[in-house]
């Protein structure tokens, strides 16, 4: 089979490309005629570039295999791809559990992980707060608030208005503390879950607002904004790693319990208290932006393959295996 790795061009697609090409695939891009520059000639990692959201037959006749990223989720919807004819690389079960925010809680509590809490009723507000809308939408919509009356004064803005409209929205407690977003990737060849790299995001206007000095902060009445401008990347103390690893380890049993399985890459989004105490507050169940920093590998990729290895071409590795062994089954869908 002349397997060819295809992914839509946004997100962390110049990553994974990149990575198939670094083990000898053939790569194809899809998606916007304006970015076709991108992928074929400011950095030439394309050898297809297809125009379309999802051009299916296309990509069936290049014997292509999807890798999905937050874009690519985001453009075609979670039904689409449950019905989409390409070969997938990933279990397509473990989008509904990570889009539904009460489905996603499920799994995180299956996993016993520490969790910040959720209200309920906007009105049970007696702290800070940070009000999430649905959606891998990189933080778009995203907001504090520190009582009931901030929330409704702030939530009118989503065009939420009283509580019949709070559908799709969590409202979750905010914890102090420093975020960390580990990557995964779990093998489901070899059965074995690795810690690629970690990152911290940087996002607007909640970053950007420590450049305004207090006092016209409150002239201003400058409202945050958690909208992911760009990644950063983080090394952690040596003596927190276990405490990143066993949560995934245990994010990875969870799932296998409750959706059949998540394999590929996946990330834990959450802090570190100034107790040392992880707390998670999400998973995304595919490859993150925050990946993208480590095209040429991180310190632990490197401590583990002493070569330059990213998440997107772990992906492509874990492909060349199962193509060598004929186990592409074991792990498209």
């Amino acid at each position: 089979m002349n397997l060819r790795v295809a992914t839509y061009s946004s997100h962390s697609a110049l990553q994974i490309l990149k990575g198939a090409r670094d083990e000898g695939f053939e790569t194809v891009a899809f998606g916007s005629g304006r970015v076709r520059p991108l992928y074929t000639r400011y950095f030439p990692v394309a050898d297809y570039f297809i125009e379309g959201t999802y051009p299916e037959a296309e990509l069936l006749g290049l014997d292509a295999v999807v890798i999905p990223t937050g874009s690519f989720v985001a453009h075609l919807g979670i039904e689409l791809v449950e019905r989409m004819r390409v070969p997938y690389y990933g279990n397509k079960a473990v989008l509904r559990w990570e889009s539904d925010r009460s489905l996603e809680r499920l799994w995180l509590e299956r996993a016993g992980l520490r969790l910040p809490r959720v209200y309920d009723d906007p009105d049970e507000i007696d702290g800070p707060v940070i009000v999430k809308p649905d959606g891998a939408g990189g933080g778009r919509g995203y907001f504090l608030a520190k009582s009931p009356e901030d929330f409704w004064r702030k939530a009118e803005k989503l065009g939420v208005r009283d509580k019949e409209d709070l559908v799709g929205i969590q409202i979750q407690e905010y914890v102090l503390g420093v975020p960390v977003y580990p990557h995964y990737f779990y093998s489901k060849l070899s059965r074995e879950l690795e810690l690629m790299s970690v990152d911290k995001r940087y996002e607007s206007t909640v970053d950007a607002i420590g450049r305004i000095p207090a006092r016209e902060q409150l002239d201003l009445e400058v409202d945050t904004n958690y909208t992911v401008i760009g990644n950063v990347p983080l090394v952690l103390r040596e003596s927190l790693l276990m405490d990143v690893i066993e949560a995934g380890e245990r994010v990875v049993k969870a799932a296998g319990e409750l959706m059949g399985g998540l394999w590929g890459p996946f990330c834990l989004e959450g802090v570190f208290t100034e107790e040392m105490e992880f707390v998670v507050f999400e998973v995304s169940a595919r490859i993150v932006a925050g990946t993208n920093p480590f095209v040429h590998g991180s310190p632990y990729s490197w401590l583990r393959y002493d070569k330059p290895v990213s998440t997107g071409r772990r992906i492509a590795m874990e492909l060349r295996e199962a193509l060598e062994e004929d186990r592409l089954d074991e792990v498209l869908t």
